[in-house]
């Protein structure tokens, strides 16, 4: 049987080696996504975001036990930096949710950015579609540390979460601009730490500036303390309502709309930039266009112009 055959009859061992040919861009991986597609678009998907330090891997290990306290099974994929030397995970967020590790209910994986930017890893969302796949009925997403134009889980989660802690210094900072945007839930986790309630004063403040949202809906700010637990099961009601709401008001087709235009488009110019390439490496006429620019015998515009309106007449 195919990898994917293997996926759908539950065996994680398959699933685990797709991921991996996944990440590692081996082709024959393509084939079996177009076999799980039509078997995707049923697990609650949420990203789970915010600077570095917030506490981010604590929360995520304790909602996946609340989740499992509900019987709900569950995916994590846990985004890590990348080494500049190996390109490998530094952090390895496994090791931080070990003790769900041996619950055949709970599948992770630590992913590596390999220098991509936006929070995410290039194979995170063909990764979700396996974990959808396999049943999964909810999906963490867990990105790097990120900053103001790292956003790119709201092109993948049903849910956007956004982590914050008191005391980042200039918090103003930590929460402006994109990261405010994308928020569908905030989280004000070490809570009991000095200048929680300040930061939720500035939090509202921001969130009443930015106006109402097109969906309508209010971003909830929720309060926990996720090394002592608590404030956990508030915020897994706070994602599941969000849910809801998405579905009772048709905001979740025009979302998975959105989702799937942002998807096509990517994985077009992906695989047409690497088409172009193979092909211009054929003959070695990449090189000779190089070594035209260096010599500013030609422009990159007008090379550019050309190759287009060789492909494209």
């Amino acid at each position: 049987m195919s990898l994917a055959e293997r996926i759908l009859q539950g065996d994680t061992r398959a699933a685990s080696r797709l991921m991996r040919d996944i990440d590692d861009e081996v082709e024959s991986a393509i084939n079996e996504l177009k076999v799980l597609y039509s078997m995707t678009g049923r697990a609650h998907i949420f990203g789970i975001t915010g600077p570095p330090g917030v506490g981010k891997s604590t929360l995520v290990d304790k909602m996946v036990e609340v989740f499992r306290k509900q019987s709900k099974t569950v995916g994590v994929i846990a985004v890590d930096p990348s080494s500049p030397f190996s390109g490998g995970a530094i952090l390895g967020d496994r090791i931080r949710m070990q003790r769900h590790s041996t619950d055949e209910g709970v599948f992770i994986r630590s992913l590596a950015t390999r220098g991509h930017l936006g929070g995410l890893s290039r194979s995170t969302c063909d990764i979700i579609k396996v974990m959808d796949a396999m049943g999964k009925d909810v999906i963490l997403v867990e990105t790097v540390g990120v900053g103001q134009d790292e956003v790119d889980i709201i092109n993948a989660a049903d849910t956007s979460i956004v982590v914050l802690v008191p005391g980042l210094g200039d918090d103003i900072q930590a929460i402006k601009a994109g990261i405010l945007e994308i928020g569908d839930i905030f989280v004000i986790n070490k809570c009991e730490q000095e200048g929680a309630d300040r930061l939720e004063q500035e939090l509202r403040i921001m969130l009443e500036m930015g106006g109402e949202r097109p969906d309508g809906w209010t971003p909830p700010i929720f309060w926990t303390e996720a090394i002592k637990g608590e404030g956990i099961e508030e915020l897994v009601s706070g994602i599941q309502y969000h849910r809801q709401i998405l579905h009772q008001e048709g905001s979740y087709q025009r979302q998975e709309g959105e989702r799937t235009r942002y998807e096509f488009l990517d994985i077009l110019k992906s695989s047409m930039m690497k088409r172009l390439l193979q092909r211009l490496n054929q003959d070695g006429e990449l090189e000779r266009m190089m070594d035209a620019m260096a010599k500013k015998e030609k422009d990159p515009y007008t090379m550019v112009e050309e190759i287009i309106q060789k492909l494209l007449p």
